[in-house]
């Protein structure tokens, strides 16, 4: 049965290898619904955060395919479920501030910039939460919305932190 993965990726900053593991997804036909790619907490580390729905059987198999590439080091997959994860959104809305006040106050939604014509919102939560945060914005005319790849923290303690502060890429 099909559901929701987030594969986290620790690899060295090379060319090419983004090309590489989204081939992979490509080859299975696996739709990636969100990719985020970063600096790690460990300089000349980066971490590759893909969200997908799959098997928990192919999951595997394409994790353990993308730890044997040359420059990564560590592959993790988990179920959405054994992961805390937000996405960062911001919205360009044509409307001013205290117009959607009343409806925005039991939101977290932060106020960036106020314009003349214009005012510009941000929203760091789960999907779930942006997607309300959205449709109470629909009526106040959002013109132009932006949203970050998923990123997403393992509940478990793996040891694989203090291994990676060892490695020099």
């Amino acid at each position: 049965m099909k559901k929701t993965f987030v594969i986290i990726i620790y690899s060295e900053n090379t060319s090419g290898l983004l090309l590489k593991i989204t081939t992979m997804f490509l080859r299975r036909r696996i739709n990636i619904e969100s990719l985020n790619v970063a600096a790690s907490e460990v300089e000349g580390i980066h971490r590759f955060t893909i969200v997908f729905n799959e098997t928990a059987e192919a999951t595997k198999k394409i994790s353990m395919q993308i730890d044997k590439q040359v420059g990564v080091f560590k592959t993790f997959f988990q179920a959405d479920e054994e992961i805390v994860a937000q996405e960062h959104v911001l919205y360009k809305v044509s409307s001013t501030m205290e117009a959607m006040e009343k409806e925005l106050q039991f939101m977290d939604v932060r106020c960036i910039c106020v314009q003349d014509n214009y005012t510009i919102l941000e929203t760091t939560c789960s999907a779930e939460i942006n997607k309300t945060v959205n449709a109470a914005l629909v009526p106040f005319g959002i013109v132009e919305i932006t949203k970050s790849g998923l990123i997403a923290v393992m509940h478990a303690n793996l040891p694989i932190h203090q291994r990676l502060k060892q490695i020099e890429p």
